[in-house]
């Protein structure tokens, strides 16, 4: 099973021109991916550089037919010439999706810092090694607290959805909305976490959560004492003097036998970020 995460910073590549037909091609080039995790899709903002403001969420799945597309939208605004606007990440699965939520991140007040509302899309989806739950996010750039205050949140999301795995729900499908639908035990936490390997947020999101299987740090679990390899700054010198690392793979603790590799795509230039790629064995 492969999945593939990946900040299409709204299609904008390192030549400055917005195309999500090369978007697909290019993920489609690196993997045969089960699953596309997407960050930074926009639609009614034209102010982006290189953006005409259309509806990224609905061309995106327009170009992958034969996935099950699920928007997370984290800004949601009216726009100043009518109509909404949005931005936030997506969710592409060939595997059937079960669950699916839409968490909110803490939105820390900050004075005079530049910020925007963060979202963590979670989907259930069923795999050959049973229920998997995958969450991509993004978290804030600009400030360290807001950050902290997001990693603490998934590691309570995480926590929550382990015990409903674990717990035994009444009601059926005649139940309506209290049918209980399965939310997997086996977590994959993804996106741009906007901080490095060396970072205090990096290092929480791992540490111990009660009983609940922790978070490992895929790469790490396949290159041993090897650093991790850059996933942003590679072309893109303007926004990104020095390459870094801020898209990763976690996994829980649980599913670590199944990771297989971590591949970093450095060809791509159609993003200021390089897809990344998880593969699992089952």
């Amino acid at each position: 099973m492969k999945l593939v995460t990946w900040n299409i910073q709204w299609g904008r590549g390192a030549d400055g021109r917005v195309d999500l037909d090369r978007i697909v091609a290019h993920a489609r080039r690196f993997a045969d991916f089960d699953v596309l995790c997407l960050q930074e899709v926009s639609d009614g903002y034209p102010e982006l550089p290189g953006c005409d403001g259309s509806d990224q969420f609905r061309a995106l799945a327009e170009r992958l037919p034969g996935y099950e597309a699920v928007a997370g939208v984290g800004v949601d605004a009216p726009s100043p010439v009518g109509g909404r606007r949005r931005f936030g990440n997506m969710l592409f699965s060939r595997l059937p999706v079960r669950q699916v939520f839409r968490h909110l991140l803490p939105w820390p007040a900050e004075a005079g810092v530049k910020s925007m509302q963060r979202i963590a899309l979670e989907a259930t989806l069923e795999t050959p090694i049973g229920p998997l739950r995958v969450t991509t996010t993004h978290l804030e750039y600009y400030s360290v607290p807001q950050r902290l205050a997001q990693v603490e949140r998934l590691r309570e999301l995480h926590r929550e959805a382990v015990g409903q795995a674990r717990c035994e729900r009444r009601g059926s499908a005649a139940d309506g909305p209290f049918d209980p639908v399965p939310r997997g035990a086996a977590a994959v936490l993804t996106g741009d976490c906007n901080f490095d390997p060396a970072s205090t947020e990096r290092a929480k999101l791992m540490a111990p959560i009660d009983d609940t299987p922790a978070y490992r740090d895929a790469w790490s679990l396949v290159h041993s004492g090897r650093g991790h390899e850059p996933t942003v700054g590679l072309y893109d010198k303007v926004q990104w003097p020095t390459p870094s690392t801020f898209d990763f793979f976690f996994v829980s603790d649980d599913l670590s036998p199944h990771v297989r590799d971590v591949r970093v795509d450095a060809s791509s230039d159609a993003s200021d970020h390089q897809p990344v790629l998880l593969e699992l064995s089952s």
